[in-house]
This record gives structure tokens, sequence and C-alpha cells, in this order.
């Protein structure tokens, strides 16, 4: 099963279909040929999306668990985006609603919102849950980032 997001092109508009694989990777716009930049959004994924983009990835994963309900996770929000835009080619991002994905939740024991995984390889490397600033989430993923380095040497 392979995972695709549209990327729509800054120069022409063009929606560009990018496989998981290649979220972090900057491309070329299939129409006009402008460069494309990485992935510098979170990305709202379900069950099967999220099972897609953590195994095909090849940089490490931040996963976002969150609900709309809950005042921490809206908090969290502009954090993780912030953490998208600064580590876009280097990580990728995700978030998924635990309401709607109830299942996820649960068979990856997440038992409180905010929650934060940060996934290498297709394995979790880090959890935790509660409020964090996006310094605090940026070094999480830079542990997995140094330690995949260090794995590939």
């Amino acid at each position: 099963m392979s995972y695709f997001t549209t990327r729509i092109c800054p120069s022409c508009g063009a929606k560009n279909r990018v496989p998981a694989r290649r979220l972090a990777d900057a491309g070329r716009c299939g129409s006009c040929k402008a460069p494309l930049p990485p992935q510098a959004a979170p990305i709202e994924v379900d069950s099967e999306e999220f099972a897609a983009i953590v195994q095909e990835t090849p940089v490490p994963v931040f996963v976002d668990f969150w609900a709309s309900w809950c005042g921490p996770c809206r908090m969290a929000a502009p954090e993780v985006a912030a953490l998208a835009r600064e580590l876009a080619g280097k990580a990728v991002v995700l978030k998924v609603n635990t309401e709607r994905n109830q299942e996820l939740a649960a068979r990856l024991g997440i038992q409180s919102i905010p929650n934060f995984v940060v996934f290498d390889k297709g394995r979790a490397v880090f959890q935790r849950a509660g409020l964090a600033s996006s310094r605090e989430m940026r070094r999480w993923v830079e542990t997995a980032i140094s330690g995949a380095a260090q794995a590939a040497r």
C-alpha cells in the first residue's frame, strides 16, 4: 500500500502527487518543472495513511495525537506547525485525530493527549504525553535523526 499526498506548485499552482517515501524530499513540478519544496506542514492522516507513511518514509516521523475538544492539543497545534516548518526535509510531521482513529490510538497505547511519538524506520523511538514547546519537540526528533545517522555509519 503506497500513500500519496498532493503538493501544490508555488509557481503554477499545479497539483503534484508525492509518494510517502519522498515527503521529505525537494522535487520538481510535473507541469512547469519549478522546484517543489519538501513537506513543511503537518499532514492530517487516518490509520491507513499513518501506517504507510511511518513504514515508507526514510526520515523520522513526528506524530501528534490530538482531539478537537482538547485545550492543550489546540495550544500545541502552532508548535507542531512550527516544528514541521523547521524540520522540512529532515523529518515528516503527522497529526492523528484520536476521535476519528480510536483503534490506532488504542493499538499504540495512547491514553492521554496531546501525545507525541517519534518513529524511525517504522519503530517508535520516543513518546511523551503533555504539552511541549517546538524546541522540545525538535530535540526529540533531532535525537532520532542523529541516531539514524550513527546507525548508517
